[in-house]
C-alpha cells in the first residue's frame, strides 16, 4: 500500500492478536469481578468450594497435558505459526482445544469455589468466546494442515461427547 506521501507501506498479517487482546481482557474482568449478589447461604458455599474446585481442577487436568504436548510449538497467537504441528492424540484426542475448554472448566470452577455469579457469567461467556476463536483458528488450521478436516469429524470441539 501507498500513503499520500508515496511511501510504500505492507499491511501486517492478522494473525490473532485481537483474539488475544480479548482472551486478555476477559480474564482480567474475571479477576476484578465485582459481587452482583449478596452472599450465598453457607451450605451453597461450601458446596460451591466443592464441585467449584473440582470443575477447576478438570480443568487444569486438561489443559496441562495440552500444553505441554505443544511444547515449543505453543504460541498465544491462535494463527498456527509456520513451524507448527498438527496434535491429534492426549488432550487433542478428547477435543480439538483442550486449552480453551481447560480455561472455561477453570473459570467456571473458580466462579463457584469463590460464590460469585459474576464470574460463573463470565465463565459462560467464556465458553461463548473460546467457541468464537477456536472457530476463526479452525479456519487456518484446515488451510495450514489437510488432515484436520478428517480429525474435525472425530473429536468434538470444546465439551467431550457433546459439542
Amino acid at each position: 500500500m501507498i500513503d499520500a506521501a508515496g511511501k510504500r507501506h505492507t499491511r501486517r498479517e492478522d494473525r490473532g492478536e485481537a483474539w488475544v487482546a480479548a482472551q486478555v481482557a476477559l480474564l482480567l474482568l474475571f479477576v476484578a469481578a465485582p459481587r452482583w449478589e449478596g452472599p450465598w447461604p453457607a451450605e451453597y458455599r461450601k458446596l460451591g468450594r466443592r464441585v467449584g474446585a473440582s470443575i477447576a481442577l478438570a480443568g487444569a487436568a486438561l489443559m496441562v497435558p495440552g500444553l505441554r504436548q505443544l511444547g515449543r510449538h505453543l504460541t498465544a497467537l491462535p494463527k498456527p505459526g509456520p513451524d507448527a504441528v498438527l496434535v491429534q492424540d492426549g488432550a487433542y484426542g478428547i477435543v480439538r482445544h483442550p486449552l480453551y475448554s481447560g480455561a472455561t472448566l477453570v473459570l467456571l470452577g473458580g466462579g463457584l469455589a469463590t460464590a460469585r455469579l459474576s464470574r460463573v457469567g463470565l465463565a459462560l461467556g467464556a465458553l461463548a468466546f473460546f467457541d468464537a476463536k477456536a472457530r476463526r483458528e479452525e479456519r487456518w488450521l484446515v488451510e495450514k494442515f489437510p488432515e484436520y478436516g478428517a480429525y474435525r469429524l472425530h473429536v468434538r470441539k470444546l465439551i467431550p461427547l457433546l459439542y
